[in-house]
């Protein structure tokens, strides 16, 4: 009886007698489980999904990442181990926790094996826990050269901070080790730019031959899409822009300050601020003198982001000055952490939450509040996208060869995603990108728009 209604309920969702949310508590009500009604969701029938153009959304390895690569659960030629690194604790406990779920996911999906190998993956932490879990040049090098020493590993999906990628990258391309991130947004760890420090990016791949990519866009097209929403959709001619004076916050910081003097507006200031400081009243009083129609913020959660814009909000009300940060405060912690001053804040993204994702993406995000009890980080997604580069590689080569893993990886072409499809440049970047704009409304980041850079 159950398996005939619940059929029906299928067929209602698929026809669009119901939604998707009715679907899923009147099945809950049959005593369906949650998984099996993730897997259950048919397509929706609306143009932006992606499962309209005859795709489906059901999360299995077919639909997924490349067409055509052959997927073998066998796993008699022996183990081959995984491994990430980001930070896992303080203010990043959920980032990290969250993405190394999603990679568990992945995996789980690929039934623990892929191109004839058993897989085993562990979860490292490049963070320290006694400075909010911020990340750790010499644990990040510890943990890339651990990582390299282990012959039964193929690829590194590391890092979450564009600077802990520069202390691992130098040591991943020596060993010919593919280093794939799900979050890194720095444009001198791949791109050439006026903006890199002297050498960059050739100075980090001291073998000539690149071994490193990332499944995000960098901050050379997120900066300017902030800094073009600031200018043309909030109105903004004056900003005020801080940073916290590491690679990705400065980097993004000077994205949006060079579009949105291009445009047409008038930079009051461009400093970094300190990250230990207990408080920053004197700062903050010599922002608000300057009058600015918005403060920008480049920074990371971990370096007293939160606070920064507590003492902001004491003296300049949302009304009087918008506020706007990049991905590196694309968190519940950031949001938890500067309470009711955080109310109205917009937060760029190089992608989209999980709030705002459809089709296979929708389920990946069902799934995951399943498993997580909360709403998944937005790198999360990434963190999936880029397990799954991984794990079809593996079964596109059958061996556990590193050079040929790294080749078919920097090869990936037309990937379907979950939030677009796209393929790697000779950059290792990808050749498409989704940003977006975020507004923390009631204490929760909520999807805004999409944005882009000025055409």
């Amino acid at each position: 009886m159950v398996d005939s209604r619940f059929a029906t309920l299928v067929d209602q969702m698929r026809t669009g007698a119901i939604d998707r949310r009715t679907f899923l508590v009147r099945g809950a009500a049959l005593g369906i489980s949650a998984g099996a009604l993730m897997r259950a969701i048919p397509a929706m029938a609306q143009d932006a999904s992606p499962a309209a153009a005859g795709g489906s959304a059901e999360l299995v390895p077919e639909n997924l990442g490349v067409a055509g690569i052959e997927h073998s659960t066998d796993t008699s030629k022996g183990t081959i181990n995984l491994y990430s690194s980001w930070p896992m604790t303080g203010a990043s406990e959920q980032i990290g926790g969250d993405s190394a779920e999603s990679i568990r996911l992945a995996i789980e999906l690929w039934g623990g094996a892929a191109g004839g190998f058993a897989l085993n993956y562990e979860a490292l932490d490049d963070g320290v826990a006694a400075n909010q879990g911020s990340w750790d040049a010499a644990k990040e090098a510890e943990n890339a050269s651990m990582v390299v020493n282990d012959q039964d590993a193929v690829a590194y999906i590391a890092t979450y901070n564009s600077g802990a990628a520069e202390a691992a990258i130098p040591i991943t391309n020596e060993a010919g080790l593919a280093q794939i991130s799900p979050a890194n947004t720095a444009v001198q760890l791949t791109k050439e730019s006026p903006a890199n420090p002297e050498g960059y990016p050739d100075v980090l791949y001291p073998t000539g031959k690149r071994n490193y990519m990332r499944v995000v866009p960098a901050d050379d097209l997120q900066g300017s899409a902030g800094a073009n929403f600031a200018f043309n959709t909030l109105g903004a001619q004056t900003a005020y822009i801080l940073h916290d004076q590491q690679t990705y916050g400065r980097g993004v910081a000077e994205s949006f300050q060079a579009t949105f003097v291009e445009l047409g507006g008038e930079i009051l200031g461009f400093e970094g601020f300190d990250p230990n400081a207990p408080e920053y009243q004197a700062l903050m009083t010599k922002i608000a003198s300057t009058g600015p129609q918005l403060l920008y913020l480049g920074a990371i959660v971990n370096l007293n982001a939160s606070k920064l814009l507590q003492d902001f909000r004491g003296l300049l009300s949302p009304e009087e000055t918008a506020f706007m940060g990049p991905d590196g405060l694309m968190n519940q912690a950031f949001v938890d952490g500067a309470g009711d001053a955080a109310e109205g804040a917009y937060i760029t993204f190089g992608g989209l939450p999980a709030n705002a994702l459809e089709g296979p993406g929708a389920v990946w995000a069902e799934t995951m509040r399943e498993r997580l009890g909360h709403e998944p980080d937005a790198y999360a997604a990434y963190c999936f996208e880029a397990a799954v580069v991984v794990l079809q590689a593996i079964d596109a080569v059958g061996e556990k060869d590193r050079a040929k893993i790294l080749e078919t990886m920097f090869n990936t072409t037309d990937f379907r995603g979950l939030t677009n499809t796209w393929s790697f440049t000779e950059t290792g970047d990808p050749d498409t990108a989704t940003l977006s704009v975020n507004v923390v409304k009631d204490g929760e980041i909520t999807f805004g728009e999409t944005i882009a850079p000025p055409e």
